[in-house]
């Protein structure tokens, strides 16, 4: 993977609080720079923890006691459960197609393009295309600690300099933060002029991951999220056909009180996320597991009557 190299990445980081830069204290401490206020973060096992914990949902003594341990369960799905997990979540062809446009408008950029991966504890299914480009330099964070990670953050403050990244990721991450303007601010503020953002985000999709789960998106309103971005491509990811295999899953599991009978009614019902091929984006976009957005940095804005006009969906009153 060509994750960048760790002196090039400490020269990214900033305090979370002030926004200065941060230096080491040889004690395991990083601390900001300047004068007044100097906060300071743990450096632990060679992993700064750059988190502003007054204003995180997470808790400081039991992340750094934990070392950063996610707090959600996370499966390793190698043998037999790689198997079920391909056929019951392959990867799609529309995260396919976005990725590689994604990286090829990144490379348009710099000969050596930086991206930003928020949420990149473990790699989204159809980003390894991201980590397998030799021309790319990747910066990697989450909430937990993780191989596939240089540092541990929080996206409402990312602890990185302003203007500092050709591209920024962000897949299955903005159900999961409290305030997704802020963090879709903070990734304009991170993007270099003209830099590209790609995300993916749940529409109808049930909860997950339990009580760290609190916001969905329409297209429309995804779109509205990133307005100060002009659009490249945008609209569903996951159709209805996948929304309902995940209904039957949830209801199974809801009525027996079992996980197990989810899973079994996902098995049964596995094949409904093949009709999304059948769909036509226009209906696809009123029902829709999941939403994307593909988008450069431009400064300007998409106001909210342009919000209304760009409603693509099945549901638009005749001309």
């Amino acid at each position: 993977m060509p994750l960048a190299p760790p002196a090039e990445v400490r020269e990214l980081y900033r305090c979370p609080r002030t926004g200065r830069p941060l230096r080491t204290d040889g004690a395991g401490w990083l601390i900001s720079e300047g004068e007044g206020e100097a906060p300071r973060y743990a450096l632990l096992s060679d992993t700064p923890f750059l988190v502003d914990f007054d204003r995180s949902v997470l808790d400081e003594e039991e992340t750094l006691a934990t070392h950063g341990a996610s707090k959600v369960e996370r499966q390793d799905y190698r043998g037999a459960a790689g198997m079920v997990k391909s056929l019951l979540s392959p990867e799609k062809d529309g995260t396919q197609h976005n990725v590689a446009r994604f990286i090829a408008a990144v490379k348009e950029r710099a000969e050596r393009p930086r991206v930003l991966v928020i949420g990149g504890g473990s790699i989204g299914r159809g980003l390894a295309p991201i980590y397998d480009e030799p021309d790319l330099s990747v910066v990697a964070f989450d909430i937990y600690a993780s191989p596939y990670t240089q540092f541990v953050g929080d996206a409402h403050a990312i602890p990185l300099a302003d203007e500092s990244f050709d591209g920024v990721v962000i897949q299955a991450v903005l159900e999961h933060v409290l305030e997704p303007w802020r963090v879709a601010e903070e990734i304009e503020r991170v993007l270099k002029p003209g830099g590209v953002v790609y995300a993916e985000t749940p529409f109808m999709q049930q909860v997950h991951e339990g009580a760290y789960d609190f916001t969905r998106f329409t297209e429309s309103g995804h779109r509205y999220l990133f307005r100060r971005f002009e659009t490249l491509a945008s609209g569903s990811n996951g159709g209805p056909g996948l929304q309902f295999m995940w209904s039957a899953d949830y209801l199974a599991r809801s009525v027996f009180r079992s996980r197990a009978a989810g899973k079994a009614a996902k098995l049964l019902f596995f094949w409904t996320q093949y009709l999304d091929r059948l769909v036509p984006e226009t209906y696809a976009v009123d029902g829709a597991s999941g939403v994307y957005f593909l988008g450069r940095k431009t400064g300007t804005d998409f106001g909210p009557k342009d919000a209304v006009r760009h409603y693509r969906g099945a549901q638009r009153a005749p001309s």
